[in-house]
């Protein structure tokens, strides 16, 4: 029986009725005829429908029951394949594959022709979406609100080496899963003037409108009790065409406010090198938090009346410091647009919003130049002076002297007069959240250190997480397959149940069952690396990953010095017993990264000169995989060996690639950082290898100053890496492409790449005599994926819901 209760033949049979519908008369298409992509668009629509019904219901009965919602503000979401996504919670993954059986088609190859949607970049954009589904997975309503990028961030290809960025065309066909809501739109100001009305109401006169028109996309949660929208925001021109200038002859100018208008939708993290690239951050930014905010507003006004009862019945989370903006703006709206108090409104809007921070890098925690934010959003700076001014005239009657207010103070004088898009988010925010213990310890101590004397007691701790129905029940089938066979059914709803395989650990038959999924899952990445970059893996060897967006501090450069170090060590000890091992790597660099862009090129020279010598007897191979996403992610993570979480410690917020490679097996080499922590707490320390220096320990050495030289000249192995990349044995055809980057190792070392080297290699020396022992490598991999389930995101937001939000869970 299926979830709605019918045998699995009648919803197979109904599902193909309405396919063959869809197909007919929604495509165009007939079955004889059809493409690929034809079944596709059927296939979805169909399921759509079954979700649409669901998704009214959960509409009703918010309205009905008055519920507490709560709005999530984020610049990404990256959803990735929603297809295999939304059959798989509604349970209808196997009806939808007998229904098309029946129609002679595939239903992997359905699945295959759905683009990833274009929508985030890492980490801070799959969190928002696993968070999404986890709102719907236990009943909470919710809103995501964002960006409809048409472009996205950018396809990555990878040509000689170097990434090469070209635009993602995810909606050039169209996308099925979303509703456009032409009438649901709003007008968004951009520099004017300010004036003050006959009532002393302050009045923003606009220089420029720009229309945000909503595109919705129903978030389907586990068992399709709850849906709930993503709400996102496509920019248009209010007039997009100029008439007048057109029929003159000036075909181009006629069009120039349309082109600035749409460019704020067009692409995720313009590059900001520019003054265009900041103005045009800022445009986006200011876009969506002003539309989703008016949109709460109407929203609340439609259910309750009256804008004092804002904060008790919504919640708004701020996803980083992007949508900081929206402090401001919500003042805007409630002082100059409603003609509410300022000092009712202040309460209403800090009771309403909450803030999650995901850096300890203070020059990743955004800033604005004042003078452009004076020009491009006049009042709303008004509104910024004024909340700056009361904030230190109540830091100061509470004793902060000048060097506190300075540092605590909303605008930055040091730096050419900027605005601290960090310290307005912690201002207008009621409670403000880290990720992970460790980094929310490190907030009170860095980069919140002032801000918590002032306004003690609202920074509390969230460890991030991940939805297991993604991460294990649609990416690793055959694995969940097993652990239901194992322990029963009833992990797929309780996520703590999976402790019980813990039993199962020493178990010699089941370890083999364990590697025997491993192996089916290498086999077919290996397949998949083969076709994209050409290399060929032997599944039998440690597969070894780093997948994550390319950045110093993230240290893939480190990974590939070890890389550099075994190859080394391979030739000169060719007889040697060495553990066959495929370095896998994956990831963007931001395109205006030259450095990140530099180590890509080097993992590529690498891989090339490794791949190609015959003495390494293909016992190490090396692999770029381009452009990844969400979909590669899915088929990566169920094949990892060996997860490479080594970022410089105090610096990884938390991360969440490590919860879900540990989930599906994968063994961690890592530094105690971020989430790290955690798992390495609950998995045990003999089941993870940690290695180097504590945020303690680095967090000094970085601010005094470190002497790379010193860790040279004690590790001759470190010497050897070095000086081979430095002299071009990597790049023969130009042999200083990289003494730059080496010399700029050894003179600024910020990110304590050599002094972790010797403590690394001598960990993955480590990870190889486990690798030799088969019974212990299968042992601690069973006791991750057993000991893993806290790290579910459904555990995340019970805790917002309840710490955070003041709300509820059904």
């Amino acid at each position: 029986m299926t979830d709605n209760g019918m045998t699995m033949e009648a919803e197979a049979e109904m599902l193909r009725q309405d396919i063959l519908s869809k197909l007919a008369y929604q495509v165009g298409a007939r079955a004889e005829r059809a493409s690929p992509r034809d079944w596709f668009l059927a296939a979805t629509l169909a399921t759509r429908d079954r979700i649409v019904d669901r998704w009214r219901t959960s509409a009703d009965e918010v309205v009905a029951q008055g519920h507490k919602q709560v709005c999530y503000l984020s610049m990404e979401f990256l959803i990735g394949r929603l297809l295999s996504d939304a059959l798989g919670n509604m349970g209808l993954t196997e009806p939808m594959r007998l229904a098309l059986d029946g129609l002679g088609v595939d239903l992997e190859a359905v699945f295959a022709q759905e683009p990833d949607a274009a929508l985030g970049n890492g980490g801070l954009g799959r969190l928002a979406a696993c968070f999404m589904e986890s709102m719907a997975s236990i009943g909470i309503p919710a809103t995501g609100y964002g960006i409809r990028y048409e472009n996205g961030l950018f396809r990555q290809l990878i040509q000689d080496g170097r990434q090469l960025e070209v635009p993602e065309d995810w909606l050039s066909l169209g996308n099925p899963w979303e509703f456009e809501r032409s009438s649901l739109t709003y007008d968004i100001g951009f520099g004017g003037t300010v004036t003050q009305d006959d009532g002393g109401r302050m009045v923003w006169h606009p220089g420029e409108v720009v229309r945000a028109i909503a595109y919705d996309t129903p978030v389907v949660g586990w068992r399709g009790h709850w849906v709930n929208t993503l709400r996102l925001w496509s920019a248009r021109a209010t007039d997009p065409l100029h008439l007048d200038a057109f029929n003159s002859g000036d075909h181009i100018g006629a069009q120039i406010s349309r082109v600035k208008a749409e460019a704020i939708s067009r692409v995720l993290y313009p590059g900001d090198e520019s003054p265009a690239g900041q103005e045009l951050r800022l445009r986006q930014e200011y876009f969506f938090a002003s539309a989703s905010l008016q949109d709460l507003i109407r929203r609340h006004l439609r259910l309750h009346g009256d804008l004092l009862t804002l904060p008790e019945k919504f919640s708004v989370q701020l996803n980083d410091t992007h949508p900081a903006i929206g402090v401001a703006e919500l003042m805007r709206l409630l002082v100059d647009v409603h003609g509410m108090d300022w000092d009712v409104a202040w309460e209403i809007s800090r009771a309403t919003f909450s803030y999650t921070n995901h850096t300890l890098m203070p020059e990743a925690l955004e800033s604005w130049a004042v003078p452009m934010m004076e020009r491009m959003l006049p009042r709303n700076m008004q509104i910024i002076y004024l909340i700056n001014a009361r904030h230190l005239e109540q830091a100061r009657a509470g004793g902060a002297g000048d060097a506190l207010l300075s540092a605590v103070s909303l605008i930055d004088e040091q730096h050419g007069r900027r605005v601290r898009m960090g310290h307005l988010a912690f201002v207008g925010s009621h409670k403000i959240n880290g990720v992970s213990a460790l980094h929310t310890a490190l907030m009170k101590t860095t980069v919140f250190a002032e801000l918590d004397r002032v306004c003690p007691g609202r920074i509390t701790n969230k460890t991030n997480g991940i939805t297991f129905r993604r991460w294990l029940m649609r990416a690793n089938a055959p694995l969940t397959k097993l652990i239901v066979d194992t322990i029963g059914p009833q992990v797929l709803d309780d996520t703590d149940r999976l402790a019980d395989l813990a039993a199962y650990a020493r178990d010699a038959a089941f370890q083999e069952a364990f590697a025997a999924q491993r192996r089916t899952a290498k086999e077919a990445l290996a397949k998949m690396v083969r076709e994209r970059t050409g290399v060929v893996l032997d599944p039998a060897a440690l597969f070894d990953v780093q997948i994550k967006r390319i950045h110093e501090y993230k240290r893939q450069l480190l990974n590939i010095l070890h890389t550099v170090a075994l190859y080394n060590s391979m030739r000169a000890q060719p007889t040697g017993n060495w553990v066959p091992r495929a370095k896998i790597f994956a990831g963007k660099a931001a395109p205006s990264y030259h450095q990140a862009k530099l180590i890509i090129r080097l993992a590529n020279d690498v891989a090339k000169v490794i791949n190609h010598d015959p003495t390494v007897r293909n016992l190490l191979r090396v692999a770029f995989i381009p452009n990844y996403n969400v979909t590669a992610a899915e088929s990566i993570i169920p094949a990892a060996d060996l997860s490479e979480q080594i970022s410089t410690a105090g610096l990884e917020a938390s991360g969440t690639g490590n919860m879900k490679l540990a989930l599906n097996g994968a063994l961690t080499i890592g530094t105690l950082d971020g989430a790290n922590i955690e798992i390495s707490e609950r998995v045990g320390l003999e089941n993870i290898f940690i290695f180097g220096l504590k945020a303690s320990e680095a967090g000094p050495l970085r601010r005094d100053g470190y002497d790379a030289r010193a860790a040279l000249a004690a590790s001759d192995e470190l010497r050897g890496v070095l000086d081979a990349i430095a002299s071009g044995v990597f790049s023969p055809e130009e042999p200083d492409r990289y003494r730059g980057l080496v010399e700029g190792l050894l003179a600024h070392d910020n990110f304590l790449v050599t002094a972790d080297f010797d403590s690394y290699v001598a960990s993955q020396r480590q990870v190889a005599q486990r690798w030799g022992r088969p019974a212990e490598w299968w042992r601690s991999a069973v006791l991750n994926t057993a000991n893993v389930g806290w790290f579910s995101s459904d555990r995340t937001i019970r805790e917002y819901a309840d710490e955070i939000w003041d709300l509820p869970v059904r």
